[in-house]
């Protein structure tokens, strides 16, 4: 079966992003954090919330905190919009656009962050072997 993810927002906030949290199959997995909405900006908004087919696919961000990464999912169809993936970050500056998972709302350097992103990418990549596509739903609750 394929996973189905829900990605709820819960707050906006135009200083330190857009938290939310990330269900798959109906169960929470980690918390979100992606920029805030700059109406769709290309690497710098958050996508528009709606339904969307992920793809498994190659990525260049390995420079992303110094982690070696080769996979991720890429949010295809966002309109207007190219290069939508998920991927470890802390802070709405590690976004570029994309979704930043991590295990818990917290700070760094007095801003508000999310933590253990790189441990929760990887359990999040390990949960989705042997799936290539993904079903994902956004949803704004605030």
């Amino acid at each position: 079966m394929k996973p189905i993810l829900e990605l709820i927002r819960l707050e906006e906030n135009f200083d330190y992003g857009t938290f939310g949290i990330l269900r798959i199959n109906k169960e929470v997995f980690c918390c979100t954090l992606e920029p805030p909405d700059i109406l769709n900006a290309a690497s710098k908004s958050s996508i528009p919330a709606q339904q969307y087919y992920c793809q498994r696919g190659k990525t260049n961000l390995s420079s992303i905190l110094s982690l070696n990464l080769t996979e991720t999912f890429e949010v295809m169809n966002v309109p207007n919009r190219t290069v939508v993936k998920f991927h470890p970050g802390n802070s709405a500056e590690h976004t570029e656009g994309c979704i930043l998972l991590g295990q818990y709302f917290g700070k760094l350097k007095d801003k508000r962050a999310i933590l253990n992103s790189g441990n929760t990418f990887k359990s999040f990549m390990e949960l989705m072997t042997g799936h290539d596509t993904l079903h994902l739903t956004v949803i704004e609750h605030y």
